[in-house]
């Protein structure tokens, strides 16, 4: 394992762990292993981290060639990336991929996993669906059982990540790693057509791939499955107040969308209608539906309130060592990428490698006042003191708002939504 990656791997779990509320992963592989890993690609750049961090197996990434230059080159080496060719790139694509080709042939052989977006790219806003896969992971596996004569075990496996919103700090995901497949068994069928079984098992492992994730088969109808989970308050929808139970809320979401997929669950214009009508008022009031959801409850405890006020001089320490970074970089981001999708990973990385250098000048000034051990510890910490004062901010401006829709006369919207989750309630006939 190389240094970078090996650093990187500790500094993404210890700050994804912060940036995510509820992880889970299923079915961990182990740590080493000639497997190819095939994954969906919903979130940009935010799903490299989560499997690098979360999922065990050390993995070499495949990375588009446009990123790699003279000067990130070495880099993105030593972080266990390898470029892959488009015909977009302008390069002899067949040629420039043989030679990448062979560089996973080899990592294979020396007993390291390969990770794939067999999508090859991500849509402008994070969907609950699966696009069709490409075919090179299949034939980098046999391209490597070609080259040890097939002597060697070579297996590809599925990894779906689930995210309730990938953009969101505070945020939900769900790791599902599918069984391997052992390619060797295959043998015989790729010496007599290679192409055929190629394709076979693209098809077979994008159909497993699709049981690790939430896949709605039509583009226009996961707007409306996103939807009816929210009124629901069911399923992988973002929620601002926490439920952790994310492996039934997977089950809702997953079994929704195979309902949809069928046609047993019939998404009705009269439905579509009364779900768009309603989200609509909302927007015009400038109001989400979580919002709205929690201003017609009383969401916020004592305790919570208690919480936030011993917690205050840890926030105090936060805005000092994070908020003069986090504040232009999350304006920087949200101005410059206009697809909200790379947002959550793009300012993950950014205050990584902006506040982070920044705030070692602290290890200048502490050491003579309470000593190496200490300031160490104390600049481990200013993740987590950033964690403090983001909730914090979050949850004054959050009861802010909750206050401000309270004072809205929205009698009739509420009672438009009762309707509406009584008619879906009676549509919508699945299990928690």
């Amino acid at each position: 394992m190389r240094f970078l990656y090996f650093l990187m791997y500790h500094i993404l779990n210890y700050t994804l762990r912060l940036y995510f509320r509820n992880i889970k992963v299923h079915n961990k592989p182990s740590k080493y292993g000639k497997t190819i890993y095939v994954s969906n690609h919903a979130a940009s750049f935010m799903d490299p981290l989560v499997i690098a961090a979360f999922n065990r197996s050390v993995v070499y990434f495949l990375t588009r060639s446009d990123v790699f230059t003279s000067f990130t080159k070495p880099i993105f080496w030593t972080a266990h990336m390898l470029p892959i060719y488009r015909q977009r790139d302008g390069v002899n694509t067949k040629e420039k991929n043989n030679e990448v080709f062979r560089k996973c042939t080899e990592t294979l052989l020396r007993n390291r996993s390969l990770l794939i977006f067999g999508e090859g790219v991500t849509d402008d806003k994070f969907v609950r669906r699966l696009k069709s896969l490409k075919k090179g992971a299949l034939r980098i596996g046999f391209t490597t059982l070609e080259a040890c004569d097939w002597k060697e075990e070579i297996y590809i496996a599925a990894i779906g990540c689930n995210y309730s919103n990938p953009s969101r700090f505070g945020s939900d995901v769900l790791i599902k790693n599918s069984e391997p497949i052992l390619l060797n068994q295959f043998k015989d069928e790729y010496l007599e057509n290679p192409s055929k079984v190629i394709s076979k098992l693209t098809l077979e492992i994008q159909n497993v791939l699709k049981k690790e994730l939430t896949h709605v088969d039509e583009i226009e109808n996961t707007e409306y499955h996103e939807k009816i989970m929210m009124i629901q308050r069911k399923g992988m929808v973002d929620t601002f107040y926490n439920r952790p139970n994310l492996s039934e809320r997977w089950n809702y979401s997953s079994n929704l969308a195979i309902k949809i997929n069928e046609g047993s669950m019939n998404l009705t214009d009269d439905i579509k209608r009364d779900i768009d009508t309603y989200f609509k008022k909302l927007n015009d009031n400038g109001i989400s539906d979580d919002l709205f959801f929690d201003s017609m409850r009383n969401p916020i405890s004592g305790s919570q309130y208690l919480l936030q006020i011993l917690s205050f001089p840890i926030a105090i320490l936060g805005f000092i060592h994070c908020s003069l970074f986090y504040f232009p970089i999350r304006h920087f981001v949200e101005k410059k990428f206009r697809r909200d999708v790379f947002w959550g990973s793009t300012k993950l990385i950014m205050m990584i490698f902006i506040a982070g250098p920044v705030n070692l000048l602290v290890l200048l000034f502490l050491p003579p006042l309470m000593g190496w051990p200490l300031s160490v510890l104390y600049f481990l910490g200013i993740p987590f003191f950033g964690f403090i004062f983001h909730n914090s901010l979050t949850f004054w401006l959050r009861l802010f708002k909750i206050h401000k829709v309270k004072g809205q006369n929205l009698i009739k919207l509420q009672a438009e939504r009762a309707v509406l989750k009584q008619n879906l309630d009676n549509f919508v006939e699945l299990k928690n």
